[in-house]
């Protein structure tokens, strides 16, 4: 990798209680919960939640931004994401299936002025293939899980 364009993303939070953790990243904080009927107290987004909006928001502007330089005339996305997932992986009460979601699927509504279907094929097809969370779900990211 070139360390010249290396780019460095952190965060740190701190848990409230089983369910609920604030977290902050540059100037932003967010929290993070699990719905009532998961034994949250429904204060934010699930996790699984938080990843599909992030994977919503870096499809959003990695298709504006290879518009623009495909000279596209984008005027905006509507996206819609469907995670399915069994939950008793992460509950305890089954282990033959993984914990994370089994499939996602992703609907994108671009609104584009005078584009081709030949140029709105090749224009999400590189958006997939350039989205940096897309990436990171697809492919296998290396992973460290440790105690401080």
């Amino acid at each position: 990798m070139d360390k010249k364009r290396e780019m460095s993303v952190s965060i740190t939070g701190e848990s409230q209680n089983p369910t609920k953790i604030t977290l902050k990243s540059g100037n932003f904080s967010m929290i993070i919960d699990e719905p009532k009927e998961m034994g949250g107290t429904d204060e934010g987004p699930s996790p699984i939640q938080v990843l599909l909006m992030s994977l919503a928001g870096c499809l959003n502007v990695t298709g504006h931004e290879i518009a623009r330089q495909k000279g596209l005339t984008l005027h905006g996305i509507k996206i819609g994401i469907e995670g399915v997932m069994n939950p008793c992986t992460f509950l305890g009460c089954s282990f033959e299936e993984r914990a994370g979601f089994q499939n996602i699927n992703v609907k994108i509504e671009p609104d584009f002025t005078d584009a081709t279907q030949q140029q709105i094929d090749e224009w999400l097809k590189e958006t997939e293939e350039r989205c940096p969370v897309t990436d990171n779900i697809k492919a296998g990211t290396s992973l460290s899980v440790s105690v401080k």
